[in-house]
């Protein structure tokens, strides 16, 4: 082993120590050791600089910042109650299928959120028996196209890099569509038995409150709570009525709905997305005709002329060209009509803003600015549709080859701007800084382990007893290695670990590298066993009311049909042809 080649292996060594005790950001890690190799002269200032364009990374940060508008659509929670009706196995298929379809084209982690609300509100079957089902299909669901996940996509940057031929769109869709039928058919045999039903963990209530009034021309009037769908909105709460000056709480589920009723939610308020789509249920904002897509959280001042006074008295809409849509005071539990609550120092006010807002000279004194909260989806629902339709446009053309993948994406990008569906200010906020380091450090890594033969050092160190089994104890090798890697790391890192082993390997025995980085690639994607592994697997944690073994007993066996149908499908589909 060359000094060289000993320095890049304690490097390497070092990161994988570091990455598994996360007490790091990965992109720091993974940027320092990069900078290092440059400090040492491995590899040129210039050379490094370049994979900042590589047409694979730039590839990923477009899908990301169009995901920020793909993810306001709410066209997967439109049907998430249709999803979960009739028996559990047939509930499970229903819900599985969906969400791997979806999870194929967006961000997997957007599709666990929009889901998570709706079924935890399920009546039809207990939230622990669809949750971790649903988080593990959103995984699975990645690995059907090459935008599924940021992982494909920085293995694709990796072979760009590396001087191999991109991947297609769908390249990935005959290994897939095998592991994603075969661990979905495990599930179905087995989660009946392995899934009890458990209650529904409990939900903190929202500290504010947000009211909503009933028009008399609303098809809610005559309707009761539950037929009227006021129950099943998932991220809102209907916490009480005001009928005739009434407070009514409890809400009960048969209660009839009049015109000029006012609903109260407590919930997640960036959600108000839930209350338009009920025709003539109208919050204070749409009262005013105030723009609903961005909220502004503000304390009353100690000096404000608003305390001991009533929204209504202060005029506050002419006043600040602002509405209060919701209240919060400390732990108190504030009921009746908004318009005649008397506020107080250091009462908590969400507010929808007109333009003039922050041009008002009475601001100052009045309120200290908290933050902005974004609603999470489109208020006009056509937005979704239409936003969702031009993606799967741009991803039709660009798979029958009529145009280049990246100009197509980056065009729908500056329609979507030009559009008004994205605001320049939420792609900055959103830029995937962390993933653009991770990438780009990746490929200097990368091409340093491959020009030292640090790659077939390591390759040939795992080939140790594998290649008395051929090709495919080589392949086996190193799939488990990817997959134990990403079972206690990120399973960005672990790709970008095991990709320049990969090579190594194939070259190793004079193989075609692409059996070997498909495996690296779809071994990325196997996180089962814990809930800390991938950040989906956590979301649903607490909601299930999950515990590790939960996770252990429902995750092994879907790892295990995982790994051997990737095992038999990659060379299948890609052989071990002589390099």
């Amino acid at each position: 082993m060359t000094v060289q080649q000993t320095v890049v292996v304690l490097g390497l060594v070092l990161l994988a120590v570091e990455l598994v005790r996360g007490k790091r950001s990965p992109a720091a890690l993974f940027a320092g050791l990069a900078f290092t190799f440059v400090l040492l002269g491995y590899v040129g200032l210039n050379p490094s600089l370049q994979q900042l364009t590589n047409p694979g990374l730039v590839t990923v940060v477009v899908l990301l910042l169009l995901s920020v508008v793909l993810d306001k659509s709410r066209l997967l929670e439109r049907v998430a109650d249709r999803l979960v009706q009739g028996p559990y196995r047939l509930a499970l298929l229903k819900l599985y299928g969906a969400t791997a379809l979806y999870s194929a084209f967006l961000n997997n982690t957007a599709v666990v959120a929009s889901l998570m609300g709706p079924l935890r509100m399920s009546r039809a079957h207990a939230p622990s028996r669809l949750l971790l089902p649903m988080c593990f299909a959103a995984s699975l669901g990645g690995i059907l196209t090459l935008v599924g996940t940021s992982t494909n996509l920085l293995v694709n940057s990796l072979m760009i890099g590396g001087g191999m031929p991109a991947l297609k769109i769908f390249d990935l869709f005959p290994v897939g569509i095998c592991i994603v039928a075969a661990c979905g058919l495990t599930m179905l045999l087995l989660y009946p038995r392995l899934l009890p039903a458990q209650p529904p963990a409990d939900d903190a209530a929202s500290d504010y409150f947000l009211e909503a009034s009933v028009r008399a021309d609303s098809s809610l009037v005559g309707r009761t709570v539950e037929t009227g769908g006021l129950r099943r909105l998932g991220h809102l709460f209907l916490a009480e009525v005001v009928q005739d000056g009434r407070v009514i709480a409890p809400v009960d589920p048969g209660h009839v709905i009049r015109a000029g009723d006012v609903l109260v939610f407590t919930g997640d308020l960036t959600r108000l997305d839930l209350l338009l789509q009920f025709d003539g249920l109208v919050t204070r904002g749409q009262h005013y005709q105030l723009p609903l897509d961005n909220l502004v959280e503000v304390v009353v001042a100690t000096e404000s002329t608003l305390a001991r006074k009533t929204i209504k008295e202060v005029d506050f809409r002419s006043r600040f060209d602002a509405a209060v849509i919701a209240v919060r005071r400390g732990s108190e539990r504030l009921r009746g009509p908004l318009a005649e609550m008397p506020l107080e120092v250091g009462d908590t006010l969400v507010l929808v803003v007109g333009p003039d807002f922050d041009k008002r000279n009475n601001l100052q004194r009045n309120f200290v600015v908290v933050r902005q909260h974004e609603v999470q989806k489109f208020t006009d629902a056509r937005k979704g549709w239409i936003s969702a339709a031009a993606f799967a446009a741009v991803i039709l053309v660009s798979a029958l080859g009529w145009v280049d993948f990246l100009m197509a994406l980056i065009v729908l990008l500056v329609a979507f701007l030009v559009l008004g569906y994205a605001k320049s200010s939420d792609l900055r906020r959103q830029m995937p800084y962390q993933i653009i380091t991770i990438i780009a450090s990746s490929l200097v890594i990368s091409d340093v382990m491959v020009k030292s033969g640090t790659g077939e050092l390591l390759a040939a160190g795992l080939l140790l007893g594998a290649n008395h089994f051929g090709p495919y104890g080589a392949l086996a090798a190193l799939l488990l290695m990817t997959w134990l890697l990403t079972e206690l790391m990120s399973n960005n890192a672990a790709a970008a670990l095991c990709f320049p082993v990969a090579v190594g390997m194939a070259a190793q025995l004079g193989l075609d590298p692409k059996p070997f980085v498909m495996a690296v690639l779809y071994g990325a994607s196997c996180s089962f066993l814990t809930p800390y592994g991938y950040q989906t697997n956590l979301m649903v944690m607490s909601p299930g009311r999950y515990a590790l073994r939960d996770y252990v007993r429902a995750g092994a066996p879907v790892a295990a049909v995982f790994l051997l149908v990737t095992l038999v499908a990659v060379p299948w589909v890609f052989p071990f042809k002589p390099a």
